[in-house]
């Protein structure tokens, strides 16, 4: 299987920060949509971890030993795989 085609394939099996239950860890894969510049100045890059510490109107995330609460908008935006 090619590079490629690997990275292809994790891509589409990611899943958006909002589906990430409360308490699970996962790997920031893309960051895709018009907050994107935004998400990157609020630390949010590819392949860092993230924690969601709680849902709701808001999502409130551990992302580099710091909480910090996105909306669900933006939260859309950040595509992830569950970490083990």
């Amino acid at each position: 299987m090619s590079p490629a085609h690997a990275a292809e394939l994790e891509i589409d099996s990611a899943m958006t920060l909002n589906q990430v239950k409360v308490g699970c860890d996962a790997q920031i894969r893309l960051l895709s949509g018009p907050g994107c510049d935004r998400l990157r100045d609020l630390g949010f890059c590819e392949q860092l971890q993230v924690r969601k510490i709680a849902g709701g109107r808001n999502l409130i995330c551990s992302i580099c030993g710091t909480r910090m609460a996105i909306s669900r908008e933006l939260a859309e935006q950040v595509l992830v795989s569950p970490l083990a």
